[in-house]
């Protein structure tokens, strides 16, 4: 993969600030976003396989939704339909558990380097999310998909992050789950940390 060597090269590099992306990152929520998705998707008839959703992951609701519609050549009000599929994911919250490997990170450099959460979430959800897990105090700013215009893979919520806690981009380390949010971090000129591998 493109960011091994990267990676590596950096691997010396002492950061200044650290970005975590939340969902599948921070927060072991993939599978209950996609049993959200599920019921979501099967009330409009909508195909949408798991494989694509893990793929896809970083992607706001909206801009998936928009996708499908467009390739299934279906008329569909797509922000009242990634309004659905939020309040599908509400109730299942509660069951959030954090990634413990991530989550010590955070909580290790936090009142040493200035932190932030980039997510292609939404900030009521993302935020929600954060203080479940009774991390959301570890975090100087939480940049979600409403303030950026261009989502993930583009690199812009990175570097509104960085931007966000006074951080040269190429001063920041930042985590992720997905091949989509590793390119946005490496064309933001980070560090990249795939937590995958973290997590065994």
């Amino acid at each position: 993969m493109v960011w091994k060597s990267t990676e590596m090269k950096q691997a010396h590099m002492e950061p200044k600030g650290l970005i975590f992306d939340c969902d599948g990152t921070l927060a072991d929520t993939m599978p209950l976003h996609w049993r959200a998705w599920q019921l979501t998707t099967q009330r409009h008839n909508l195909h949408f396989p798991e494989d694509r959703f893990y793929a896809l992951g970083g992607v706001p609701s909206r801009d998936i939704l928009k996708m499908l519609a467009r390739e299934q050549g279906r008329s569909l009000d797509c922000i009242a339909v990634a309004h659905e599929k939020e309040e599908a994911y509400l109730p299942l919250m509660a069951q959030v558990e954090p990634i413990h490997a991530v989550v010590e990170i955070a909580q290790l450099h936090h009142g040493k380097i200035p932190m932030a959460v980039a997510s292609g979430g939404t900030q009521k959800i993302i935020c929600q999310v954060l203080e479940h897990l009774k991390i959301r105090h570890l975090f100087d700013a939480v940049v979600t998909s409403e303030m950026v215009m261009n989502q993930k893979p583009a690199p812009d919520i990175f570097l509104e992050a960085a931007r966000l806690i006074g951080v040269d981009p190429q001063c920041c380390r930042a985590y992720e789950d997905t091949d989509l949010g590793m390119r946005a971090i490496l064309d933001a000129g980070m560090e990249a940390v795939d937590v995958r591998k973290l997590r065994g």
